[in-house]
C-alpha cells in the first residue's frame, strides 16, 4: 500500500499547531459564511512563486488561479474545457472581485520553453507546447533579437506575456464591461525569485517599476 508523503503530513501537523491555531476563528467564519476575496491573482504553477506567500495573505484573502506561465487565454466559448476561463468567470461573476493581478516571475520554465523552438514535446499531446502557443508571436520576435542575452530575452518575454494576458482579459465581455464601469481594475506584476523583488506594471506607461519595499 502506498504511503502518503511524510513531508506533507509533517507540514500539516505544523499547520494545525501554528497557522490554523492562530487563525481558528477566521477559518470557522469562512466555513460558515463562505469566501469573499476582493482580489484575483493569476499566477504560475511554479512552486517557487506562491502568491499567498509573496503577498503574505491570510485564509480567504486571495482567489488564486495557477497555470503554466500565468497565461490568460482569449475568450473562446467553444464548448471545450477551459479551466482558467472557468475560474476567471467564477471570480468575476460569482465572487465579484474588484482587482485582477496577472503575476509572472523570473526564470519561468514555460517562458523558457516558448523561446526554444528546438525543444522536444514532453508528451505526444504536447500540452505545454499548445498552451505556450498563446505567446508564440511575441516569443518569435524576442527570440530573434541577437543583441539581447538569453536572460534578457527571457525576462522580456515574461513581462510581455503579462501584458498579453491583460489584453486577453479584456476579451471577456464581463471583464471588459466592469473595467469600463470602473468596477474592476487589471494589474500586472513580476516577481524576481532570486532577489524577492516585486515589479508592478504602471497602468499608463505599462512599464514595470519597483515599488518601495
Amino acid at each position: 500500500m502506498q504511503r502518503f508523503p511524510g513531508t506533507l503530513l509533517d507540514g500539516y501537523r505544523n499547520f494545525m499547531s501554528g497557522r490554523y491555531a492562530d487563525a481558528r476563528d477566521r477559518y470557522k467564519t469562512l466555513a460558515e459564511n463562505g469566501q469573499n476575496p476582493t482580489t484575483l491573482v493569476i499566477a504560475c504553477c511554479d512552486s517557487r512563486a506562491a502568491p499567498e506567500l509573496i503577498f503574505d495573505a491570510g485564509p480567504g484573502e486571495l482567489f488564486v488561479i495557477r497555470n503554466v506561465a500565468n497565461l490568460v487565454p482569449p475568450y473562446e466559448p467553444d464548448g471545450h474545457f477551459h479551466a482558467t476561463s472557468a475560474a476567471l468567470e467564477f471570480a468575476v461573476q460569482a465572487l465579484k472581485v474588484t482587482d485582477i493581478v496577472v503575476m509572472g516571475h523570473g526564470r519561468c520554465g514555460g517562458i523558457r520553453a516558448a523561446l526554444d523552438p528546438s525543444a522536444e514535446p514532453l508528451s505526444q499531446g504536447d500540452f505545454i507546447g499548445r498552451w505556450m502557443s498563446l505567446v508564440k508571436d511575441a516569443a518569435e520576435q524576442i527570440g530573434s533579437n541577437d543583441i539581447m542575452t538569453q536572460t534578457e530575452r527571457q525576462t522580456a518575454l515574461e513581462r510581455v506575456s503579462i501584458r498579453n494576458s491583460i489584453n486577453n482579459l479584456r476579451t471577456f465581455p464581463e471583464v471588459k464591461a466592469l473595467e469600463k464601469e470602473g468596477k474592476i481594475a487589471l494589474h500586472g506584476a513580476w516577481f524576481d525569485i532570486s532577489t524577492g523583488e516585486l515589479w508592478v506594471m504602471d497602468a499608463e506607461s505599462r512599464d514595470f517599476i519597483r515599488p518601495e519595499a
